[in-house]
């Protein structure tokens, strides 16, 4: 296979899981965004149970499935949107399909409530995970041993991945986007969905207060806008709060209750969203990436861009690098 195709992917449809659920990963990967090479696009089944050909979800809904369980198996990536009902056990072969896909070596990815498939299968022993806060406590009812982070959007644990509520959903989506075929294809699928490019899977999942409404409130977008015109330069929180026009202690706040995060963590994210493109798409050296996007040594690129990506700058060039057949630049 060639190292930018990147094999099948799976969605996994049971009688009874809401529509909305399993309609956005069907949205995101049947077919490529536009200025994405199809050739580079994922070979995509929607899996029903075996021998139906089409599912009945929560009515008035009937999902037409193209491959059943055994092609789901057989799969590179599958995602589990949902779970039929939270408050009863998930079917048992949809829970065994699920399980034997991962001891063929799938990556599985849950949605929403789809974690709860996964704990089901065993899949979530030991591991990080989350679900929408909702769901908490009836997860933790059923399976009171699993280590649940119900603040997150999403965590990526290798062969394992889980996001909360709807929106949280699409963010893991794209993370698998760039993921496996970098930035370039992640904003072209974002641009897509209209939704935003790359919200870190540690943001929280819900805000403490709602982004101000207009320019005239304190609010963070004018404040970002400028930073990521100047992500070269060595900018700090005080810089930040100076161009927002408050303390760097009310910056801090505000960014954690409209972000979830801290200030320094988000030009961090931001930095290594600019090194990804770079890579992806110039020949530039890695100390000029590293100067570029603001990280200043090719040491602490490769520190920063290896704990956050898990891989060197140089090997995510190689592996993600786009031709120009691959992604058209600048398409909006």
């Amino acid at each position: 296979m060639d190292e930018r195709q990147v094999g099948t992917l799976a969605v996994a449809v049971a009688p009874g899981l809401p529509m909305f659920e399993v309609a956005l990963p069907y949205q995101i990967f049947f077919e490529p965004p536009p200025g994405v090479d199809p050739a580079c696009w994922y070979d995509f089944r929607l899996c029903g149970p075996r021998d139906t050909g089409q599912t009945t979800m929560r009515d008035p809904f009937v999902a037409l499935t193209t491959h059943d369980y055994d092609d789901m198996i057989a799969a590179d990536t599958v995602i589990v949107p949902a779970a039929p009902n939270v408050r009863e056990d998930p079917p048992a072969e949809l829970v065994d399909a699920v399980r034997a896909a991962y001891e063929r070596g799938a990556r599985i990815a849950s949605l929403c409530s789809g974690a709860f498939v996964l704990a089901a299968a065993g899949l979530l022993d030991g591991r990080r995970m989350t679900t929408h806060w909702k769901h908490l406590p009836a997860l933790v009812d059923r399976y009171p041993h699993l280590d649940v982070d119900a603040t997150v959007l999403y965590i990526d644990d290798g062969r394992i991945l889980t996001s909360a509520g709807t929106m949280a959903g699409v963010d893991l989506c794209i993370h698998l986007i760039r993921k496996d075929l970098g930035a370039q294809a992640a904003n072209a699928a974002a641009r897509n969905m209209v939704v935003p490019p790359h919200r870190a899977g540690g943001q929280a999942q819900y805000l403490d207060s709602p982004v101000p409404a207009t320019a005239a409130d304190p609010g963070l977008s004018e404040t970002m806008q400028w930073a990521l015109g100047r992500l070269e330069k060595p900018l700090t929180v005080a810089d930040l709060a100076r161009h927002a026009s408050l303390s760097e202690r009310t910056l801090a706040r505000r960014f954690h209750a409209e972000l979830g995060g801290t200030p320094l963590r988000w030009l961090l994210t931001q930095r290594i969203n600019r090194a990804r493109e770079l890579l992806e798409c110039t020949d530039l050296p890695v100390d000029v990436v590293a100067d570029r996007c603001g990280l200043g040594s090719p040491a602490n690129l490769r520190a920063h861009f290896g704990r956050e990506v898990g891989i060197s700058p140089s090997e995510y060039r190689r592996t993600h690098r786009a031709s120009r057949h691959e992604v058209v630049l600048g398409q909006s």
